[in-house]
């Protein structure tokens, strides 16, 4: 049995402010970018792990261990980039089973059903329909908060334009698409990962309204987050942006992960984009980092920390 990885390929990066499909919620672009409007209506798997999870009859005198967690990652440009690093820090660490399905340039009300009609997600990728076809035991959000025009859901609302309306449709979409998830898992309800985001170079108070939003559903509901955003902030100031932190022991020990050793420094972001964890450039086809990235590794590592506590 092998696990598929379905990689949502739809949205494009807004090269003029090098920001990606994330971007300065303050300002909308001027035009969608070129395939926003026409999201990949069949997705295809694009990759697939190379080692198998453990056979289903799998030796009666195991039954003390937990089982291999099964997972579902769904998220917007920041999730499209993560995608492969989680996936493989959940393989090794828990011998996850693992899904994903970001689409960059989506936001919370993209994956719920019933909007698949001015969706950059369609219907079979929805977060309820994944759940049903999938069983995941934990479904992991990462979503930064996107709400330019082109986010066809959210029906021209934007932070910079109408903040108190920003967060109440996005507050309202957290509510649903919470219960949607746990309609779809009925008795196996999946246990929702909300993961708490870094700093906004642009409006820092818009994501630590986002994460706030993000902790009170968790609670409301009985789920969870991962704050991978404190992976890539300041020990001083957890909302404070910064291209560079201090080199982690890990980093330390692992070849390339402290990219300016001389200084004991490493590199968050690309010198021209200073919203997404990736160090190679952003392109118009949004893809998962093809380079070793410091700040995805540093989040990934929180997320599977955080679903390895739960399952220990």
């Amino acid at each position: 049995m092998r696990r598929p990885w379905i990689v949502g390929m739809a949205g494009a990066v807004l090269a003029a402010l090098l920001l990606g499909a994330c971007g300065d919620p303050e300002s909308a672009p001027a035009g969608a970018p070129p395939s926003a409007a026409v999201p990949d209506a069949s997705p295809t798997t694009r990759q697939r792990a190379a080692t198998a999870p453990p056979d289903d009859d799998t030796d009666a005198g195991a039954g003390a261990a937990k089982p291999a967690p099964k997972v579902l990652y769904l998220g917007d440009s920041l999730a499209t980039e993560n995608q492969n690093v989680l996936g493989t820090f959940l393989k090794d660490d828990l011998d996850a089973r693992y899904t994903s399905a970001p689409y960059s340039g989506t936001t919370l009300c993209d994956y719920l059903e019933g909007t698949a009609d001015r969706s950059l997600v369609p219907a079979q990728d929805k977060a309820a329909a994944l759940v049903r076809r999938l069983s995941p035991d934990y479904v992991v959000l990462q979503f930064w908060g996107n709400s330019w025009d082109y986010t066809p859901c959210m029906d021209g609302v934007t932070y910079g334009k109408a903040r108190t309306e920003y967060f109440r449709r996005y507050t309202a979409a957290a509510e649903q698409l919470t219960e949607q998830i746990a309609n779809a898992g009925g008795t196996h309800r999946p246990r929702i990962v909300w993961v708490l985001q870094g700093p906004d170079p642009m409006t820092p108070d818009r994501v630590r309204r986002v994460n706030a939003l993000y902790e009170k559903q968790a609670k409301a509901s009985g789920d969870m987050v991962a704050d991978a955003g404190r992976a890539v902030s300041p020990a001083s100031d957890r909302y404070a942006w910064t291209q560079y932190l201090p080199c982690t022991a890990y980093e330390r020990e692992h070849d390339g992960y402290c990219t300016q050793p001389g200084r004991a420094l490493t590199a968050l972001h690309h010198d021209k984009d200073a919203l997404h964890f990736c160090l190679s450039p952003t392109t118009s086809r949004p893809r998962p980092c093809p380079v070793l990235s410091p700040g995805i590794t540093r989040m990934a590592r929180e997320i599977t920390r955080a679903i390895a506590d739960e399952t220990s």
